[in-house]
């Protein structure tokens, strides 16, 4: 019988309600509908004042470590942050401090990020790739970023950004199913066919 695939996702904005969540919810519901998930989403906004002010890891609180070991022990992780002063938050960062410099290795990672105008748009590849590489995670090809205008209050109002995150998870999806064959397809659908720059 196969088995769940264990998909970590972190949002990296510290506000609720956030463009950066609503992004992370959409990437999961899309790869939910290609392959069986165990989703959790681990949220800095709820997490973050818990351990800003810790050194080391020895001393977070037992919900903090509970979310590093899940984010180390995940068969997928999605990682989003909002673009704050050209990179991702400082906590974001805090965050990944802590986890083992050798938990993530050939882990795949899909990149997202949401910033205030396309001139962010290479934060994914400038900042959030080299980041993972540290890792020797291996992120995904397409990494999806969103900007305000994509957006209707909380909600994905773009058509090409609802594309770009169905193609995103199309080209995921073989190779999560390459590193964890166990994992159950839910259902077969068209691979969308990459847009225009």
């Amino acid at each position: 019988m196969s088995r769940k695939l264990k998909v970590v996702a972190v949002s990296g904005s510290l506000q609720r309600p956030s463009r950066t969540l609503v992004l992370v919810d959409r990437l999961l519901a899309e790869l939910g509908d290609e392959v069986a998930i165990d989703a959790r989403v681990i949220s800095l906004g709820e997490i973050g004042p818990q351990f800003a002010g810790v050194l080391y890891r020895n001393q977070l609180p037992a919900a903090v470590e509970e979310s590093i070991a899940a984010i180390e022990s995940a068969d997928l992780l999605i990682v989003a942050s909002p673009v704050y002063r050209g990179s991702y938050t400082g906590l974001f960062k805090h965050l990944f401090d802590f986890v083992h410099h050798e938990a993530l290795t050939d882990k795949p990672v899909l990149l997202a990020a949401t910033g205030g105008s396309d001139r962010h748009a290479l934060v994914i590849d400038h900042q959030l790739r080299p980041l993972f590489s540290f890792f020797q995670a291996r992120t995904l090809p397409i990494g999806v970023y969103a900007v305000e205008k994509d957006f209707e209050g909380y909600e994905i109002a773009n058509p090409a950004l609802r594309e770009r995150i169905a193609l995103a998870v199309a080209r995921a999806v073989p190779q999560l199913r390459e590193a964890s064959p166990a994992a159950a397809p839910v259902a077969q659908k068209p691979v969308p066919v990459a847009l225009a720059a």
